[in-house]
């Protein structure tokens, strides 16, 4: 038994040694990479290295943060597609070893063995072992794992995309909700002194000092302020429900500073590093790399689908009728073969295998190249905002203070019966409007900072922690 098994696994070494892989080996695509960034950006540290929640300064946000990346589904689905990656290559893996099947049996009857009739009394006892083998000539199986290997990692860097952006979400509906608070705050407070100029011009127009029109026109202003305030109110909801479901519970309230997006305004200068770092910070762009990877190995499978295979199998053990001395060498069995099979007439088919592999490899060529590019526009897209929602933001303040006095002055010159209250009207609806839109803008210029991180591939993580799942999972698994 053991020359048997010594003798297999002599033609299994001198089979390994003489195969080879079929199929290119994976080359990352060249991309044209800038050597900086067109849009203004400060020089040092990428920001995404940083800890970037510190700039805000708001422990609500740090703790739904924490508890989204805790309770998240779209997360748990992520972690659970790690998993099955896994479980894949392992499966995958385990087709380049040899399997050994164990057989024990005993039978006793008095029929013939062949026909259904009664004969003599046999009996019959077997104990074997079976040992069968692809030799992997033409690397069809190491492509395999070298596939499943690559798909694991996708999944790693998958899960990382999922994680960048939940907390780019989770902080953008935060900073929303502050936002609403605050043009709920405007609206409510423009609503109260609508209500006031209502009465007062009611009382005026029951003297008989001012038109009806003018009344109407209260009336009409307040209702705007009244239907402003509604919607606002509806969106809040609306966001506290989809945010809600981002921590993974029930839609209902979220849990929020006092203070406002105005206390998140003292931001500092934000740099965003070199445009070659996010080829290897970006995880979308790390998982279009690893899936051409797994496309390129999937090219070589199918050309290794066109040339034979070859199989080994040995067989040995004990068979005997006989309980007695069943272990003996007189009921010693053993056997071992070699078979070679592979196509001969397929019309075309491996062929056409072949061609459609490489098709899809050419399409996941340009995704990845897309997805570099993308990267490097929202890079940039992100800087053009950081830059123009800050000036938008200071011409919005210096427009509301503008509308404060025109409203005082516009109030004063109908109290002294110098203008129309047409002319309150207008300015008091610019100040409403103004005040809104200002609000806006603030919210605009942090939410384009939360932008910037997801751009730059940042997370909540450092860049060492956000890798560790695929780095352990580099380390523990053996090479091909």
């Amino acid at each position: 038994m053991k020359r048997l098994f010594r003798h297999l696994a002599t033609v299994t070494m001198v089979a390994l040694v003489a195969a080879c892989a079929m199929g290119p080996d994976y080359e990352r695509p060249e991309v044209p990479v800038p050597e900086g960034y067109q849009a203004s950006a400060v020089p040092g540290e990428s920001f995404a290295n940083m800890p970037w929640w510190e700039i805000f300064d708001d422990p609500e946000l740090i703790d739904l943060i924490e508890t989204a990346l805790v309770n998240n589904k779209q997360l748990a689905i992520a972690m659970a597609r790690i998993e099955e990656a896994r479980a894949t290559l392992g499966f995958t893996r385990a087709e380049q070893f040899p399997i050994l099947d164990g057989q024990a049996g005993a039978s006793r009857g008095n029929t013939i063995p062949g026909q259904n009739v009664p004969g003599s009394i046999n009996e019959q006892f077997i104990l074997a072992a079976n040992l069968s083998y692809e030799v992997d000539l033409w690397g069809k199986l190491r492509r395999s794992t070298e596939a499943a290997r690559a798909e694991l990692m996708a999944t790693v860097q998958a899960r990382n995309v999922v994680t960048i952006t939940l907390i780019s979400d989770v902080a953008s509906l935060y900073l929303l909700l502050l936002d609403l608070d605050a043009r709920i705050e405007i609206s409510r407070r423009t609503e109260a002194t609508r209500e006031d100029s209502l009465g007062i011009i009611q009382a005026r127009f029951d003297k008989g000092i001012v038109p009806l029109i003018d009344v109407n026109q209260a009336e009409i202003e307040l209702g705007d302020a009244r239907a402003e305030s509604a919607q606002l109110l509806r969106q809040r909801g609306l966001a506290e429900n989809s945010l809600s479901v981002l921590l993974g519970r029930n839609p209902g309230p979220i849990m929020r500073t006092n203070e406002g997006v105005e206390s998140t305004l003292d931001l500092p200068e934000i740099p965003a590093g070199l445009p070659s770092e996010l080829l290897e910070r970006r995880p979308d762009v790390r998982q279009a790399s690893q899936e051409l990877a797994a496309q390129t190995a999937r090219i070589g499978v199918a050309e290794a689908l066109r040339f034979p295979s070859l199989a080994l199998t040995a067989s040995g053990g004990w068979a005997s009728d006989d309980l007695s001395g069943f272990l003996s060498s007189d009921n010693k069995v053993w056997g071992i073969s070699a078979n070679l099979f592979g196509p001969i007439l397929d019309a075309g088919r491996n062929k056409a295998r072949v061609e459609a592999e490489i098709a899809r490899t050419e399409q996941l060529i340009s995704n990845y190249q897309l997805t570099v590019l993308t990267a490097f526009q929202e890079v940039e897209d992100a800087l053009i905002e950081i830059q123009t929602f800050r000036d938008e933001a200071e011409a919005r303040e210096a427009q509301v203070k503008s509308a404060q006095s025109a409203a005082m002055l516009s109030r004063a010159r109908y109290d002294g019966g110098v203008t129309s209250y047409l002319e309150v009207l207008e300015s008091e609806r610019s100040l409403f409007r103004t005040e809104l839109q200002a609000s806006q803008a603030r919210r605009e210029q942090v939410v384009a900072i939360v932008s910037l991180y997801k751009a730059l591939g940042g997370g909540w993580a450092t860049e060492e922690e956000i890798n560790e799942a695929g780095s352990f999972i580099e380390a523990s698994l053996p090479s091909n």
